[in-house]
């Protein structure tokens, strides 16, 4: 298991914060094989499909200095022509494979690691010019692996080319009684399949290689448990410090729904553990009754001591009570299903509030 410079265990797994830094500094799994495979690749092709094209090229080149070889002058005029003619018909020759590798080796890097750019890669690093450190980097695991893949890859090249050229080893005995043509055309279908079962095999070894990339690249970015917790705290903020935040919020709160308590229409108890404080405008049809204030035990007693003391009705009723705490927030209108209930209590309620108004006015009159 991999470990840090303390000693310490990495058992964590990257977070997206170190990946990221990890590809802003260039950090990312890539095999080099598949590099070397896709040019491989693109050179077989370009030979494959544009030979003739090439050889075309090639051959009006040579044909045109042969036949004209003799009225040809080499001078300080004639030189810059004859360069550009050599090298139109050179380019002609060697432009498609070079555009054909170009190509490939962008395709092979893309499909890798997708299109990225590494700013910090820019930016010059002497650790990596270091002597010392290219000393390390002989012994290190990474070029034990390297080591092994070179010395698997000869063996695979140096196998296929045995079993290549033992198959068609008859076929060589009789070569001086075969015409030039015929043993450069065994030659070329001797070749061509060594290379493309060459191909084939090295391919089949990028692919795990690149596997093994990822699989080493992320072993390198875990991380340890102590280093996790700091990220965390870093990235969202120290556990302690957000526990306090969130308690003063949660007294802030608290404290503004107190105040809301004396403008209630009625508050509903279980009668000890639930207290919900209901607000409710008669004269405005569109709102349904609003929750103002909740809360239970200490807090529940609270709303009914200021309830009291500001004359808002308080009323019994447990089902209910302890259905709009547990189904509502503050400043959400009840659910749909408990408008039956609560319009019975918010009735009973305006007929005390109407009875006690008219007590007081009789009063008043008498």
């Amino acid at each position: 298991m991999a470990e840090n410079e303390n000693g310490q265990e990495k058992t964590e797994q990257p977070s997206a914060k170190r990946l990221e830094e990890s590809i802003e500094k260039g950090d990312v799994p890539k095999s080099q094989e598949l590099n070397s495979v896709a040019v491989i690749i693109a050179v077989l092709l370009v030979f494959k499909y544009y030979s003739g094209f090439m050889g075309k090229n090639l051959q009006e080149m040579m044909g045109y200095f042969y036949q004209n070889s003799s009225l040809i002058t080499v001078n300080a005029t004639t030189v810059p022509q004859i360069m550009e003619l050599a090298l139109t018909a050179f380019a002609g020759v060697v432009g498609p494979v070079m555009l054909g590798i170009i190509l490939f080796a962008v395709i092979s890097n893309v499909g890798q690691i997708g299109f990225i750019f590494a700013s910090k890669a820019l930016i010059p690093d002497f650790k990596k010019v270091s002597p010392m450190a290219g000393f390390k980097k002989m012994f290190s695991t990474r070029s034990l692996v390297e080591l092994a893949k070179g010395i698997l890859k000869i063996i695979i090249i140096a196998s296929i080319g045995y079993f290549v050229v033992s198959s068609h080893f008859d076929d060589f005995l009789i070569l001086s009684h075969r015409s030039i043509l015929q043993i450069s055309e065994l030659l070329s279908d001797v070749i061509l399949e060594m290379t493309f079962k060459v191909v084939i095999a090295l391919f089949v070894m990028a692919v795990a290689d690149f596997a093994y990339q990822k699989y080493e690249h992320l072993q390198k970015l875990k991380m340890t448990k102590d280093e996790a917790k700091d990220e965390t705290k870093q990235s969202e903020g120290d556990p302690k410090l957000k526990g306090k935040i969130k308690a003063k919020q949660q007294e802030i709160a608290r404290q503004r729904m107190m105040t809301d308590v004396p403008t209630a229409t009625v508050v509903v108890t279980n009668p000890t553990h639930f207290a919900v404080a209901l607000k409710y405008d008669p004269l405005d049809k569109s709102d349904a009754p609003k929750i103002v204030a909740k809360g239970k035990n200490l807090i529940a007693q609270k709303i009914k001591e200021i309830a009291s003391q500001h004359d808002v009705p308080i009323i019994e009723n447990k089902p209910l009570a302890r259905s709009l705490f547990a189904s509502c927030e503050i400043g959400s209108e009840i659910p749909m299903a408990l408008y039956q209930t609560v319009a019975e209590i918010l009735s009973e309620v305006f007929r005390s509030n109407q009875k006690k108004y008219n007590d007081i006015r009789g009063s008043i009159n008498g």
